[in-house]
């Protein structure tokens, strides 16, 4: 655990890392592919609503966890204690190596992507661009975590403006003509379950936070409310920004549409829309990127305080002057950079996927376990246990089950990287 002096992150910061990780490009890019899955408005509601609820159940459950074990390195401490330490490993060297950096690897391209709408950059200069905003971020979280916070906040309240916006002028402006507006026919179809799966993406984050509870003043209290709080914000943001989108657009332009929320920009503010949403889509992508980079370092540095990883010295180093993790803020930066150049980023997270939500289940699980080996706390309790932790779990599963279908090979080719690790494991622990 941190030390006091160590705890830099306000209320307000942890809550902007949980709405700056979760809010990313998905909310602009996913209301298309929902509608086409649900079939209808109506039914498109529920299925944001039911995501909401799925991430909101698990992410109070997870809290009760966090407030019992606060330290750094979120997921992967709770696993090793809750678990035994080979489970927590795995998390650990699946988000050191390479879940976490090729994240933040995805995150500095999709922000040198957007940047193409105003300037003309190649694909080689789009790389310069990802690994030049990557170094700006990794400078400013290595001098002080308070930066990376002040950024954080910064971002976050810089990604919601677009949305307010949208939300603002689609809903009190007037319904459009030639509209989706609203259908209050609630019917379920053979899509609704793909359309709640592509509602998970767009909520997923939230537990980054998680990694850095050591840092966060007074975790034992604060924490549930931040993380309860930011996914309930996101879940009501994401909901009536769905609503002002089909008072904007037309139902068949939101389903064939890949970027409905430039389009209803477009259809609101006229041409200058779509520089304002790309703007607002930069903005967001930053905060998210951010995000990352502050939240990745700390899984390596819990780990090399347990003496986990290779060079666990190093990696576990806190500066003595700037009081951070720097050698692992540096040493995820430079697995990011390997994964911009080499462009493998997209590959290895879609890979993984399958593997980070069999522990993100048994996180959730965890809680049970929790209470099983420490009793009821006498602090903040997952509310309606055990109702509450069952739903997350459900909900887990169903992404599980989907993913096993829908991409049986990707599923268990990163079954075998994570197991690429087990080797690692044997021989530190030798």
């Amino acid at each position: 655990m941190q030390e006091k002096s160590h705890k830099k992150i306000s209320s307000l910061g942890a809550l902007s890392i949980v709405v700056g990780m979760i809010i990313g490009s998905g909310i602009f890019l996913k209301p298309g592919i929902v509608l086409y899955n649900a079939g209808s408005t109506a039914m498109s509601l529920l299925a944001w609503l039911t995501g909401g609820i799925i991430t909101l159940a698990s992410a109070l459950s997870v809290a009760e966890i966090a407030t019992v074990i606060p330290k750094n390195g979120g997921l992967y401490v709770y696993l090793e204690e809750l678990y035994g330490e080979k489970w927590g490993f795995l998390l650990g060297w699946v988000q050191s190596v390479i879940s976490y950096p090729a994240s933040v690897a995805a995150q500095a391209i999709a922000f040198a992507s957007y940047s193409a709408f105003f300037l003309p950059l190649g694909n080689q200069e789009q790389k310069l661009l990802a690994i030049g905003v990557l170094a700006f971020l990794l400078i400013m979280n290595i001098l002080s975590t308070k930066y990376g916070s002040y950024i954080q906040i910064i971002a976050t309240i810089g990604k919601l403006l677009p949305v307010i916006a949208i939300i603002g002028f689609g809903l009190f402006s007037g319904m459009a003509p030639g509209s989706a507006g609203l259908s209050l026919s609630i019917k379920a179809t053979a899509g609704f379950g793909a359309a709640i799966l592509g509602t998970l993406w767009a909520y997923d984050g939230w537990i980054g936070v998680t990694n850095m509870t050591g840092e966060i003043k007074n975790p034992e209290k604060k924490l549930p409310l931040i993380i309860g709080g930011g996914v309930l914000f996101v879940l009501v943001i994401y909901v009536i920004f769905n609503i002002a989108i089909f008072y904007t657009l037309p139902h068949d332009t939101i389903i064939k549409s890949t970027t409905p929320g430039a389009d209803a920009a477009t259809a609101l503010f006229g041409s200058a829309g779509g520089a304002f949403i790309t703007a607002g889509i930069m903005i967001s992508v930053f905060g998210s990127l951010n995000g990352y980079i502050m939240t990745a370092a700390r899984v390596p540095q819990a780990m090399g305080e347990r003496k986990a990883l290779p060079f666990s010295n190093f990696l576990a180093r806190i500066h003595p002057k700037f009081k951070t993790p720097t050698n692992a803020l540096i040493f995820e930066s430079v697995l990011a950079v390997i994964y911009i150049l080499s462009g493998s980023f997209n590959t290895l997270t879609d890979m993984l996927i399958f593997v980070l939500w069999i522990f993100f289940v048994m996180g959730v699980a965890g809680v049970f376990i929790l209470r099983r080996n420490y009793g009821k706390g006498s602090g903040y309790t997952v509310p309606l246990y055990p109702i509450v932790p069952l739903i997350g779990i459900v909900g887990g599963l169903y992404i599980l089950v989907s993913t096993v279908f829908t991409a049986p090979i990707r599923s268990f080719v990163g079954i075998a990287v994570t197991l690429v690790g087990l080797p690692v494991y044997y021989y530190l622990k030798k």
